[in-house]
């Protein structure tokens, strides 16, 4: 029989033991996987103008880096804190005047059970009204908490990737299991896609808030730059979308009593806004990075499970 020598069983223990470190690492640092898309989608955008600003107009690494990444912050994450203050006012004021707002919720809600011979404020609804309450707003403030350090993360890594942009790029080639060709077409490809979703999607959200916002001028929609704004938002969100803005507000103009204006603003909602995101999302995508629909909104549902919110861009890859 012939024996293993003692230096294939060494290679074979090492290669267990670094597959081993390997599943250990990932399984400690997977909450900060979405940080690591996320910066990975920024320097696929930024590559290119890091390579501009290197190469042509001989700025320093750093300095190129932290300038992109500046812009960066400007153009993607000022807009999402404009949002969170937006929202913060309405919260607050809704705080200040909460009787009022509880008391206009109430007649509202009455004035349906009335109507429809029904049973809304149930002492068994309130309660479960309420722990729900208390169940979601600890989740809510840890997922704001959980999303600011993944943010910071998300631009930690960012500026490694875009100062040893080309080592990084260089070194996965030659450690890379593929031919060349095959290399060059993988490349292409997931950058292709990446970037179709990180580009489109947005244009696709910003198509249906200005959609909705000449709509609610039209309408006479009170504060119709805040939900522009509120769609625009959530219209990158999937299943789901831009519903997330126009119903609310129908509701909100129905329990003001303003009945006729919460229908046109809902019909409006459904048959316009609705239409501009069916029509043009999958269409945009599929333009840009050749993806089927089905794959698209599958992806996407699949994506933000597994990712959160960068799952948008990462989920139908």
């Amino acid at each position: 029989m012939n024996q293993i020598s003692n230096n294939a069983i060494r290679q074979v223990l090492l290669l267990l033991f670094i597959i081993m470190l390997g599943v250990v690492l990932f399984f400690q640092l997977n909450t900060f996987l979405p940080a690591f898309l996320g910066s990975y989608t920024l320097y696929l955008i930024m590559r290119k103008y890091m390579f501009i600003l290197e190469g042509r107009y001989k700025w320093k690494r750093s300095l190129a880096a932290a300038f992109l990444m500046f812009l960066s912050f400007i153009i993607i994450l000022l807009p999402i804190f404009i949002l969170i203050n937006m929202m913060a006012g309405k919260i607050g004021f809704a705080i200040q005047h909460a009787s009022d707002v509880l008391l206009s919720i109430k007649q509202f809600i009455q004035q349906y059970e009335q109507k429809y011979k029904m049973s809304i404020l149930t002492d068994a609804n309130i309660q479960k009204l309420t722990s729900w309450g208390a169940q979601t707003l600890p989740q809510i403030l840890g997922a704001t908490l959980s999303t600011l350090v993944a943010i910071v993360v998300m631009y930690f890594i960012l500026f490694f990737m875009l100062t040893e942009g080309r080592r990084m790029e260089s070194r996965f080639y030659e450690w890379a299991p593929l031919k060349d060709e095959n290399l060059l077409l993988l490349r292409r490809d997931l950058n292709g896609m990446v970037l179709s979703n990180a580009i489109g999607i947005p244009l696709i959200a910003l198509a249906q808030g200005i959609t909705g916002l000449i709509g609610y001028l039209i309408i006479g929609v009170p504060e119709p730059l805040f939900w522009f704004v509120v769609t625009s938002f959530t219209a990158m969100l999937p299943v789901v979308g831009a519903a997330l803005a126009y119903i609310p507000l129908a509701l909100v103009l129905f329990a003001s009593g303003d009945s006729t204006l919460g229908w046109i603003t809902l019909i409006f909602g459904l048959a316009v806004i609705g239409s501009v995101d069916n029509i043009f999302r999958f269409l945009l995508a599929k333009k840009l990075g050749d993806i089927h629909p089905l794959i698209t909104v599958f992806g996407v549902i699949i994506g933000v499970n597994m990712f959160g919110f960068i799952g948008i861009v990462f989920g139908p890859i």
